[in-house]
């Protein structure tokens, strides 16, 4: 580009070790870690540079650089000027924030898709958090690869993508790769992408990926820079994720607005959106800029948007349900109906028993029906007894899970006495 025009530049690679005494060059392009080893060697001087662009700005391997550069005006670049580290904020490198125009200004002026927002509600409680502050790739591939989580993926993907040019974000190959059976399985036309990839498998892939209309793409953090494919439909987070430029990064890949291509769909299963809020909802970039920290400080616990999960039964389960006119039960309003009244809060539970109860009745004609039913319930009544335990401030694991067990045992010998 720069050649084009008629900017004589020069990009220092591994083979530039030196410049000419007599530089022709206005501008130079190179990798961090590439100038700054030459840099560092001095064998390479660049003392009449009046300005220093960097791309990405948002990470922090670029400082290494601004001690040569200390007399030079330098412009970072960014989409999300939040560092990487939030050790090492950008404030303390920058002196100047100058905003441009917000997500929902460039929808609305035709530079990005709109988009549509599916999110289904995950339970992060086994998720920890590493020394970056994100969730740990172990504890997630714990979580996404289990076979309930790869069930909800493929559930979702068939309620709101099926057919369309999908990427699926991962936080780890482990997961990524147990994706790839799941949808294989499944008979969907899938790949797999990871930096174990070599380039010629990484380009065959990509190759594939932009040909095919109906292409399922499942990776990790390979895509979310530097990857450009403006055809994609659907954007998958299938992972949870604290850092707000990594969450702008993967729904970023499928914003690109072609002729035939005015929106796109983004699912939601790591309660991203909860936490950051929507992806065309505007910024104060001026504040998190200026306060990172309060910024961290600020984002919503996955416990606290956990309190907020109302479940929803999948169409699938509720066709079993096709008798009952009503199949839901609150247990956030039933609870506080009982505290007015002064009653014992094992009352909801109760109450919650005898719902569930009634439905299996009103669909299950035998008793080997309904315990199958009963079964089918098993992530309504985890719901249930999570808010339950929320309302009663006792929400230890594993006080959760003996509710859960007893409640199912009480169901079972409930459904035993009726039949």
């Amino acid at each position: 580009m720069l050649t084009e025009f008629g900017v004589e530049n020069l990009v220092i690679e591994s083979s530039v070790k030196t410049l000419p005494k007599d530089n022709p060059y206005f501008c130079f392009v190179a990798m961090v870690e590439t100038l700054n080893n030459r840099l560092n060697d001095k064998d390479m001087v660049m003392s009449d540079i009046g300005l220093v662009i960097i791309d990405e700005a948002h990470y922090n391997s670029f400082t290494k650089l601004f001690k040569f550069f200390k007399k030079t005006t330098i412009l970072g670049v960014t989409a999300t000027p939040l560092s990487s580290n939030i050790k090492l904020p950008m404030n303390e490198n920058y002196d100047d924030l100058i905003v441009g125009p917000q997500i929902n200004d460039l929808i609305s002026q035709q530079f990005l898709a709109s988009a549509k927002i599916s999110v289904y509600n995950v339970g992060l409680g086994s998720l920890k958090i590493g020394m970056n502050g994100d969730y740990t790739v172990s504890s997630s591939d714990r979580l996404y690869a289990d076979f309930n989580m790869r069930s909800l993926l493929l559930r979702a993907y068939k309620e709101k993508a099926l057919g369309s040019k999908t990427l699926i974000f991962n936080n780890g190959i482990k997961t990524s790769q147990q994706v790839y059976l799941t949808f294989k399985e499944a008979g969907y036309d899938i790949r797999h992408l990871d930096n174990k990839n070599s380039a010629k498998e990484r380009k065959e892939i990509l190759k594939w990926f932009k040909k095919t209309p109906d292409a399922i793409l499942t990776s990790v953090s390979i895509l979310t820079t530097g990857f450009d494919e403006p055809t994609i439909d659907t954007i998958i987070m299938n992972r949870a994720t604290k850092s707000l430029t990594l969450y702008f990064q993967m729904i970023g890949r499928g914003s690109r607005i072609t002729g035939d291509k005015k929106d796109f769909t983004i699912i939601d299963l790591g309660n991203n959106v909860a936490r950051f809020g929507p992806w065309n909802a505007p910024v104060d970039w001026q504040k998190i800029f200026q306060s990172p920290d309060l910024f961290y400080q600020n984002l919503v616990m996955d416990e606290d948007i956990e309190r907020q999960f109302r479940y929803v039964m999948p169409d699938e389960l509720r066709e079993q349900f096709k008798n009952s006119e009503e199949v839901d039960f609150d247990i956030y309003a039933e609870y506080d109906k009982n505290v007015a009244k002064h009653g014992k809060p094992t009352e909801v539970l109760a109450l919650s028993l005898d719902q569930h109860t009634e439905i299996i009745k009103e669909n299950a004609p035998d008793l080997m029906t309904a315990l199958s039913l009963a079964r089918l319930l098993e992530h309504d009544i985890s719901q249930r007894i999570k808010h339950y335990s929320y309302c009663i401030t006792k929400s230890t694991l594993n006080y959760r899970r003996w509710l859960r067990d007893d409640y199912v045992s009480k169901l079972r010998a409930r459904l035993m006495k009726e039949y």
